[in-house]
């Protein structure tokens, strides 16, 4: 289990996320929506290391792991897919995998989580297309066994059955008892394979609840992503 507590983090000296808290728990999905520049990549990076925090800790499993260097929250369980698809384009796709792997068995294990990549395995990762070099930083990510995901827009840049099918995976990641954190622009979709939600606003959680609450209520989506009133 996940659980930030009362979590502020800052860029350049400055408040981006306040007092934060949420919890994930082994087998759920919780999915962080807001408005660009809301603040959901900076707590990711807070919770990942990439930034530290101004204030609050984080639990991983009910250690508190605030302090550490983000390799050693990696080598505790966490594991954080940053936005961009960052790859290693010169190698292949097997290649890009074998980094992370403890073995070629283990490679095996990632390909069925997407077959779609078995016939691109010595293809160079920087020729795949974006729904390839999607999956596959997913399916390397997951070769390190975490036992949290944080996933950062996803589908940025994707057509939509390709986001589903990211969608779907990740689900069954959840599903074999990963506890996810997912920031994700395509709500609707995000919203149907969450357990929870939160909305992030102005860098302050203005909503944590059951996913099933928003889902199909775009007029109460939209106030909380705005602020606006709930229109009756």
């Amino acid at each position: 289990m996940l659980t930030v507590s009362g979590a502020t983090v800052e860029r350049a000296g400055l408040p981006v996320v306040t007092d934060a808290s949420l919890t994930v728990g082994a087998g759920e999905i919780r999915v962080l929506l807001g408005l660009n520049g809301a603040g959901k990549t900076t707590l990711l990076e807070g919770i990942s290391g990439v930034l530290p925090l101004a204030a609050g800790h984080i639990e991983l499993d009910g250690e508190r792991i605030e302090r550490r260097r983000p390799i050693r929250r990696t080598l505790a369980g966490l594991s954080h897919v940053e936005e961009g698809r960052p790859v290693f384009g010169d190698l292949t796709t097997e290649e890009n995998l074998l980094v992370a792997a403890d073995g070629p068995d283990a490679v095996e294990g990632a390909f069925a989580l997407f077959p779609e990549l078995v016939k691109r395995r010595t293809v160079r990762a920087g020729l795949l297309s974006g729904g390839e070099q999607q999956m596959l930083v997913v399916a390397r990510a997951w070769l390190r066994g975490p036992k949290v995901f944080l996933l950062d827009e996803l589908s940025l840049g994707l057509a939509p059955r390709v986001v589903r099918r990211l969608m779907d995976a990740v689900r069954g990641l959840a599903d074999a008892g990963m506890a996810i954190l997912l920031v994700e622009q395509f709500a609707p979709l995000a919203l149907g394979i969450a357990d929870r939600a939160s909305v992030l606003r102005g860098g302050t959680i203005v909503h944590d609840g059951p996913a099933a609450e928003l889902r199909g209520d775009d007029d109460r989506l939209r106030a909380l992503l705005f602020g606006e009133a709930v229109a009756r």
